[in-house]
């Protein structure tokens, strides 16, 4: 098993930047994807962003290219989302996962994962 818990969430004000943390314990030698989802108030959950954990390859949802940075550290437990010029659209509980999988083109795929984090609020003010 893996256990995954999100921090870093807040409120800030539209155009600044927060930094996301996902801290992974346990068998976290299984992990070979990691991502970041969000859910905001009434919508479904929706991917944001993955990490190959070995090649370091990325995969981003289009609406936060160019904003939206993740990586992972040297160990590769935790995981980072930098949100820069944050939109009151990035509004939402984001979510950490993993996956045993390797980082494809079904990577934004909810059930792609097998281990999820509680979540962490990030509301952006306008």
């Amino acid at each position: 098993q893996v256990q995954l818990v999100e921090s870093g969430g807040g409120l800030v004000q539209a155009g600044n930047s927060l930094r996301l943390s996902c801290a992974a314990s346990g068998r976290t030698f299984t992990m070979y994807t990691m991502g970041w989802f969000r859910q905001a108030p009434g919508k479904e959950r929706e991917f944001v962003a993955a990490i190959h954990l070995n090649g370091g390859n990325t995969y981003y949802t289009d609406s936060v290219k160019g904003r939206f940075t993740v990586s992972v550290n040297n160990a590769k437990t935790t995981l980072y989302l930098q949100m820069n010029s944050l939109k009151p659209d990035d509004t939402a509980v984001y979510y950490c996962a993993a996956a045993r999988r390797t980082l494809g083109s079904d990577s934004y795929v909810q059930n792609f994962y097998d281990y999820w984090g509680q979540g962490t609020q990030v509301t952006v003010s306008s």
